[in-house]
């Protein structure tokens, strides 16, 4: 038999490995770091949604559900949008219950981008969408959005993006790693770029319900013509603190939810049945745990915004999620540099900006899923990195 490698799929191979986890690793390797490069809650899941799980064992619920997820679940979820931002879902037909969001997020490309297809990708951005769209043989398209723009995609810079070879828009707002957000009024604007268009929208909204300053998230979907078009993609991890659970979901068109939930049969089966429990709990009961964790999140987010601008550094102010990405251009070295060096010298970990693209050179992402003790340390640690550079 040849090399094993040799027999590896070249489009795998090809692909690069996180550039988030290769801080984690080095940080495995030290004593006390203080880590701002994590993007999931420091909270403990609920108890109430921590029971319903426990209950569902204790009655033997461990069966296969319905590959779609189990109804009482998804009518929850058809519940939650309707409340939530007035957008009619049917359980039956529109909702998939998913291992994560990030299998939503895999489910819908593959389903629907072909060989050749360009999907717009708007950056600094999470990490797999890119991958996920070259394994399904798409062309990703990057759009780069600038921070003196808030990081929102402005309807002039989609439009030069689009060409007759488009066929997808990956929205992920609130923003992870930058914290922006997409006002209503911005996202009329898209909405209005595509609307004599057959460009699909693809809206990662995981950070939905941790929004700041009293606005609440709006949903493209909610935008007139735009839910026929629009497949979102979110979860219970960040919002409910549950990210062991696996807990996702999709909501979208019918004809597009049955062909993700093919591709949910073949390579999931469905969703954990114990986590399935724990999710009508929270959905259903868990509005108060949601405002304590924001309210908690906007705290500290207050406190390292202002602790970074303190420190010299430029600090675009997040409006969203729990990760802030000030400018680190003052000091001199890369982004890269900058967290190898403060990880090594301080033990504080934070994630390069060019993790989440190449147009966040010049940027380090700071989560705030911490402590306010860790966080005033880790910012008192990272002034005296900066102090001794000069």
């Amino acid at each position: 038999m040849r090399d094993i490698n040799e027999l590896i799929n070249p489009e795998v191979k090809a692909l690069k490995p996180s550039g988030i986890r290769k801080y984690f690793d080095i940080a495995a390797t030290m004593d006390h770091v203080i880590t701002l490069g994590v993007g999931e809650p420091d909270f403990k899941t609920p108890w109430h949604i921590r029971e319903a799980g426990i209950k569902s064992l204790e009655k033997g619920y461990t069966r296969y559900t319905a590959n779609r997820g189990m109804i009482e679940l998804r009518s929850a979820i058809s519940k939650f949008m309707q409340d939530r931002y007035t957008l009619s879902y049917d359980a039956d037909s529109e909702i998939l219950v998913t291992v994560g969001g990030s299998e939503a997020i895999d489910g819908a490309i593959r389903t629907l981008v072909q060989n050749g297809d360009e999907v717009l990708i708007i950056e600094p951005c999470f990490v797999c969408y890119t991958p996920i769209v070259k394994l399904a043989g798409g062309v990703p398209v990057i759009i780069e959005t600038k921070a003196e723009n808030n990081f929102r995609l402005t309807a002039d810079e989609l439009r030069s993006a689009i060409t007759d070879k488009t066929k997808l828009l990956i929205l992920a707002y609130p923003n992870n790693p930058t914290g922006a957000v997409m006002r209503r009024g911005d996202l009329e604007a898209i909405a209005e770029v595509l609307r004599d268009t057959d460009i699909l929208v693809l809206s990662d909204e995981i950070y939905a319900e941790l929004t700041f300053g009293g606005e609440r998230h709006v949903s493209i979907a909610e935008i007139d013509g735009m839910k026929e078009r629009t497949i979102i993609a979110s979860g219970f991890s960040k919002t409910y603190s549950m990210t062991g659970w696996r807990m996702g979901f999709a909501c979208g068109p019918a004809p597009v939810i049955a062909q993700m939930t093919k591709i949910h049969q073949f390579a999931i089966m469905s969703a954990p049945t114990t986590s399935q429990f724990a999710a009508i709990e929270a959905i259903v009961n868990g509005e108060d745990d949601i405002s304590d964790m924001r309210f908690d999140y906007d705290i500290r987010r207050t406190f390292i915004v202002n602790g970074f601008r303190k420190m010299g550094l430029d600090c675009f102010e997040p409006e969203g999620a729990f990760y802030c990405f000030p400018c680190i251009k003052s000091t001199g070295l890369t982004s890269e540099e900058f967290c190898e060096r403060l990880l090594r010298e301080k033990h504080v970990a934070v994630i390069p900006g060019t993790a989440f693209g190449s147009c966040g050179e010049g940027f380090i992402r700071a989560s705030y899923c911490n402590s306010m003790k860790n966080l005033k340390r880790a910012l008192e640690l990272i002034k005296e990195f900066i102090d001794g550079l000069k």
